[in-house]
């Protein structure tokens, strides 16, 4: 006869059997979910849009269904991808989206808009390098940290690129995704084992780079004064967020129906873009919002539950989890953040809806290897004491 104690970790092991085998099928449904759902509200909140430049009703809504095709396409060899090729794939990553953003920027495929170049075109389709140079730092990072023990290279190698990086976005004249960028890879490197005094020391050499951008560019000043005094310039630079308050509030609890919003029609410019979630608020109303980041919230769970797990089993694999889901849910963080005024404006995306085949395509690529990483999970062996999440973690060294 099994005595308590067998018999609760028996049922300790039957349940985290039972979580890892349907973990990564609840993930794999959620991000399918949500890829229709935004196709959905994306058509919903640019058709006018298009009508309005003179292209199809269709027009945005194509263009993305595109990139979901294409994302699907690698997302299913991602899937059937062995995890030491994935691995192998990180230095070509970094070189391609190293000579992506040089393209970008000295070169005539670099596709200039309103003075900026974050953009690159080849043939028929426009990419957003830096989208690219934030998976390949991670998947980089994540590399350098599972295997590498010295330490002053420990910590200097991806710090230089991470700065390289940052760099060759600043340059591109946006400064938003910079910050965030470098944020990422910060808070991934302090999950891999990055020392305290270190981030200190890498936050203070950030700041002061980060003000004088802020200070020697005056369209930057002008929207972090709208932000700290909201009603110094009503038509200029809060007038985006303004409108989406307006139009968030006019939803109500259940929204004024698919389709049937009034402020995508012109009043809140690039509505299919940065601020879709208010032409959502409007139509769908507080409470399917409500249920929207809830799901968002489920992906954050499943995404950091599985970190937890791999890096006991595979630290790159771990680390890669715990980077790409921050950068997922950043995102989402920082553009509702915007949306509802408690974040200046910056040019961050609400992924899986806004219109961006770049962002898109990567948010989904993204979702195929953390759903890749939930199935080699589910391949793991479980702890005789189904003790999982007590296990002891041998992190690397923090040494400065």
């Amino acid at each position: 006869m099994w005595d308590a104690d067998q018999w609760d970790a028996s049922n300790r092991m039957a349940s985290l059997r039972h979580e890892r085998r349907y973990g990564a099928f609840t993930f794999l449904c959620l991000v399918v979910f949500l890829t229709c759902f935004g196709l959905l509200m994306l058509y919903s909140s640019s058709y006018d849009e298009a009508i309005r430049h003179g292209l199809p009703h269709y027009y945005f809504f194509v263009h993305q269904l595109a990139f979901v095709v294409l994302s699907a396409f690698v997302g299913v060899v991602v899937c059937y991808m062995p995890v030491k090729v994935l691995r192998m794939m990180t230095v070509p990553m970094v070189a391609a989206a190293f000579l992506l953003m040089l393209l970008s920027l000295f070169t005539p495929l670099g596709v200039v808009v309103l003075g900026a170049r974050r953009w690159i075109r080849l043939g028929p389709l426009s990419l957003q390098p830096s989208e690219l140079a934030k998976v390949a730092t991670l998947f980089f990072i994540a590399d350098w940290y599972a295997k590498e023990h010295r330490k002053v290279a420990r910590y200097l190698v991806p710090m230089g690129v991470m700065l390289l990086f940052a760099v060759l976005i600043l340059m591109q004249r946006d400064f938003s995704t910079t910050i965030v960028y470098l944020c990422l890879c910060l808070a991934l490197q302090m999950a891999a084992g990055l020392h305290f005094s270190i981030l200190l020391l890498a936050l203070a050499v950030i700041f002061v780079p980060s003000i004088l951008a802020i200070l020697t560019a005056p369209y930057r000043i002008q929207r972090m004064a709208s932000f700290l005094f909201p009603g110094i310039d009503r038509s200029g630079a809060s007038y985006q967020v303004d409108s989406a308050l307006k139009a968030i509030r006019s939803g109500g609890l259940f929204g004024v129906g698919l389709g049937s919003g009034t402020y995508k029609l012109g009043i809140l410019p690039e509505v299919q873009n940065d601020f879709i979630f208010a032409s959502m608020c409007e139509e769908l109303g507080l409470f399917w919002m409500l249920f929207l980041l809830g799901l968002f919230l489920l992906f954050a769970i499943l995404g950091y539950r599985s970190f937890a797990q791999m890096v006991r089993h595979d630290r790159f694999l771990g680390y890669v989890d715990f980077g790409l889901t921050t950068l997922i849910i950043s995102q989402v963080v920082i553009n509702v953040s915007v949306v509802t005024g408690l974040l200046p404006p910056t040019g961050i995306p609400l992924p899986f809806f806004s219109q961006g085949g770049t962002n898109l395509f990567v948010t989904l690529v993204s979702s195929s290897v953390l759903f890749r990483i939930m199935v080699e999970l589910g391949r793991q062996p479980i702890p005789p004491d189904g003790h999982e999440a007590g296990k002891s973690v041998n992190f690397p060294a923090r040494n400065p």
